[in-house]
């Protein structure tokens, strides 16, 4: 509910990411080169002392980490999109660090040229419905190619990453320049774009899972695999939203326009989807168990052999156990060491369910088991993430962290949990 209008300072509403000075995207670009140059020498080194293709093992962490860090801007965008679309009040001050993550697609689209380009040397390194030996001996995958090739792979990939881009991009720059002008049109705009923006970008979310990992295992298929990827990449947006207030908060940032209310409502957000979650989880888990349709149920049959079934048990404990009675204090979600805490908890968790989706698939069956190319994915995550973080970084240095002339700031300002 929201109370009697909130005066804040010009000096918050003026507060950017420059403030910080130019070490965190510095340090983000060496941290992202030397952790992908010290995955690639991993992987050399695994190739040379074992029987194991490194190069394998080095896109498999590297796809696995850049769903993750994708993930993240799909569900910012989402998060923008459904605040234009019902007019709310409450996330105009929490908005803009939405818009500045979801605004990073260009450059995600950049960080997935070497899956398009592994996809496209068609030897079954990373998909293999690219090789056509694979294909020619499993007929259900070459029933599957008129979708299951390279050129419309490359062509879907593109269409998404344009469509992402392009909503994003838009939204950014009316929110951007109604900072300037006060035009409450520009809400009306963003209104009328979201609406439809919402069903692209759950459409095209949904294939894209289907595409770079669900494809993994191309004689498998879920109908609620999209859905899960999305609810995921929500319960990840939320968590990096929330350790982003803390940490801003920390460096004397948004201190006056993001208040313990704001902290409260995104903590409520967490927990929530984390429920959603679980739900879908064991929805897609019992319809094909109880199913019991061979090509459906072998892929949970993988992930319950060779040390995966207790990656699956901590990831049912972790992602939704603990943080389910965890998040359900209402300090905690109020109190910022604490919300950090869960934060940083639900984005480790989310980076293990995509794990558990991806890596199976990198060894036949998954018999090498959960740890097999730890120190590989590690590097990759290190790798990709700061390169993710460089280039978001190198957007928003100037962009100010609130959306100063937006009609509902006051409303935002004022915010209050019943």
């Amino acid at each position: 509910m929201a109370h009697h209008a909130k005066e804040i300072s010009t000096e918050e509403l003026s507060r950017s990411l420059s403030e910080l000075g130019p070490k965190p995207a510095t340090f983000a670009l060496y941290a992202g080169a030397a952790g992908l140059i010290v995955a690639f020498v991993l992987a050399v080194l695994r190739s040379v002392a074992t029987s194991h293709n490194g190069f394998h093992a080095l896109m498999f962490g590297y796809l696995h980490n850049f769903c993750f860090f994708v993930s993240l801007s799909v569900g910012a965008i989402l998060f923008v999109m459904i605040q234009h679309v019902v007019r709310a009040g409450w996330g105009v001050t929490v908005r803009r660090l939405a818009e500045i993550l979801a605004n990073n697609f260009p450059f995600m689209a950049i960080l997935f040229l070497p899956i398009l380009v592994t996809a496209a040397l068609s030897n079954g390194t990373l998909y293999a419905w690219t090789s056509s030996e694979f294909v020619s001996e499993h007929p259900l995958v070459e029933h599957k190619s008129g979708y299951l090739n390279v050129p419309f792979f490359a062509v879907r990939a593109i269409f998404y990453f344009g469509i992402w881009s392009f909503l994003s991009r838009m939204l950014f720059n009316l929110s951007r320049s109604q900072d300037s002008t006060g035009d409450v049109a520009a809400s009306k705009t963003m209104e009328k774009h979201s609406a439809w923006g919402l069903f692209a970008v759950f459409l095209t979310a949904s294939f894209a899972a289907i595409d770079w990992m669900m494809s993994l295992a191309p004689e498998w298929f879920s109908t609620m695999f999209g859905v899960y990827f999305i609810v995921g990449s929500i319960v990840g947006f939320f968590a990096t939203m929330a350790l982003s207030v803390v940490l801003l908060n920390k460096k004397g940032l948004l201190t006056e326009a993001v208040t313990v209310e704001h902290r409260h409502d995104i903590g409520k957000f967490m927990h929530g989807f984390v429920i959603f979650w679980a739900y879908i989880a064991f929805s897609q888990y019992l319809l094909i168990w109880y199913s019991d349709i061979p090509e459906e149920t072998i892929w949970y049959k993988i992930r319950q052999e060779n040390g995966w079934e207790w990656w699956a048990l901590f990831l049912l404990v972790g992602h939704f156990v603990i943080p389910f009675f965890g998040l359900m204090n209402k300090a905690c979600k109020r109190d910022p060491k604490q919300l950090m805490f869960w934060a940083v908890w639900l984005l480790v968790m989310h980076w293990v369910d995509l794990h558990y989706l991806i890596m199976p698939e990198a060894v036949h069956h998954g018999e090498l088991g959960p740890l097999a190319f730890m120190d590989i994915n590690l590097a990759c995550f290190v790798g990709v993430g700061g390169l993710a973080l460089w280039g978001l970084l190198r957007t928003a240095t100037d962009v100010p962290l609130v959306p100063v002339k937006d009609p509902r700031l006051q409303e935002s300002l004022a915010f209050h949990n019943i």
